[in-house]
């Protein structure tokens, strides 16, 4: 029996739009490909930061009694390390210290040692031209460890964090500013209290999410221009409709999380890694131009490449997100980058 051109058209159509769909369903979203590894200790709770086409690592722990004061730089266009200057006699080998580049240097402040008193509050600016440091400003909201740090503009801020009582106060560092005039407490954060929570910035605004809030896992979700601190609509489903998400992609709320990173690739910010209460390797991406997340555990994004972990570091150039080392009871060295618009064959 013969079949007329339309009707044999008609299949064809069809076959093509169901091999299409089940085409598209053997890929996700994004794809994670390693690079160099570190060419350092293997290390989790270390500090990081980015100076152009440079990612910095500093200080950590391999889990021994010895911490670490190393630094090392990446050269992320042509993919290899090279170690710098440690941090000076006069600077502890620290964990858990808050790491920012600000106008071409890079800054570490605060962290934690193993012996008394175990928590920090010194400041070290480092000179990528002069591979060297300098001490500034002891930090004013005082001794502390899992604090967030980001810059925007001219200046930097340190805040949150512990001290044997979880913390939400934040600070405004100006580099340029006398001695003892460098640091000044920055008002109207409204957000809970919490330790080694997440912040990113797109277009000079700082976004800051997740951590730890007495055993618990903070929900609310800010924004800060350097002047006006805003609630965005909550990361947990708390049962306010007015505040929650109400997109499909967000049903399990399974963005919060502590001992995270993040980073920021053409004006959306990135979360992965990290824990609440087991180890996560789901992505979740956050676009400020409609205040939504995408990303779910339905296996529609791609799940970090390396083994999960807490406690990793990350280098943002803004175009470019890279996550590395951290723990999960083992320590390691390997480096990831994540490309969020390829495709992933999951056969």
């Amino acid at each position: 029996m013969k079949m007329n051109k339309q009707l044999l058209g008609f299949l064809f159509l069809s076959l093509c739009v169901f091999c299409s769909c089940t085409e598209e369903e053997d890929y996700t979203q994004g794809v994670w490909i390693r690079k160099s590894d570190l060419n350092g200790v293997a290390r989790a709770q270390a500090c990081s930061f980015t100076i152009g086409n440079y990612g910095y690592i500093c200080c950590g722990t391999t889990g021994k009694t010895t911490l670490q004061k190393d630094v090392w730089k990446y050269n992320i266009e042509d993919n290899y390390w090279t170690q710098c200057a440690s941090l000076p006699d006069g600077a502890a080998a620290r964990i858990d210290a808050a790491g920012f580049a600000l106008n071409g240097k890079g800054y570490i402040t605060t962290g934690a040692i193993r012996d008394d008193p175990y928590y920090l509050a010194d400041t070290w600016e480092y000179d990528p031209t002069a591979d060297s440091w300098m001490q500034k400003d002891d930090f004013a909201g005082g001794k502390r460890y899992g604090a967030i740090a980001f810059s925007i503009g001219s200046y930097g801020y340190v805040g949150t964090g512990y001290d044997d009582n979880y913390l939400k106060d934040i600070y405004r560092f100006d580099p340029t500013a006398e001695s003892g005039h460098q640091w000044e407490i920055v008002n109207g954060y409204g957000g809970e209290k919490r330790i080694y929570g997440n912040v990113f910035v797109i277009d000079d605004v700082a976004y800051i999410c997740c951590g730890e809030n007495n055993g618990g896992y903070p929900g609310d979700f800010w924004k800060f221009d350097g002047t006006t601190w805003t609630r965005l609509r909550d990361i947990q489903d708390d049962g306010d409709s007015d505040t929650t998400y109400d997109d499909d992609t967000n049903d399990d709320y399974s963005i919060v999380r502590k001992h995270a990173v993040a980073f920021v690739i053409d004006g959306k910010g990135y979360i992965t890694t990290g824990t609440s209460g087991s180890l996560r390797t789901d992505y979740w991406v956050y676009d400020p131009s409609v205040d939504l997340w995408y990303g779910d555990s339905d296996d529609d994004f791609t799940a970090f490449k390396g083994t999960s972990r807490e406690f990793a570091v990350s280098f943002s150039t803004g175009t470019r997100g890279f996550v590395l080392t951290g723990t999960n009871g083992l320590y390691f060295e390997d480096m990831w980058e994540l490309l969020p618009y390829e495709k992933q064959d999951t056969n």
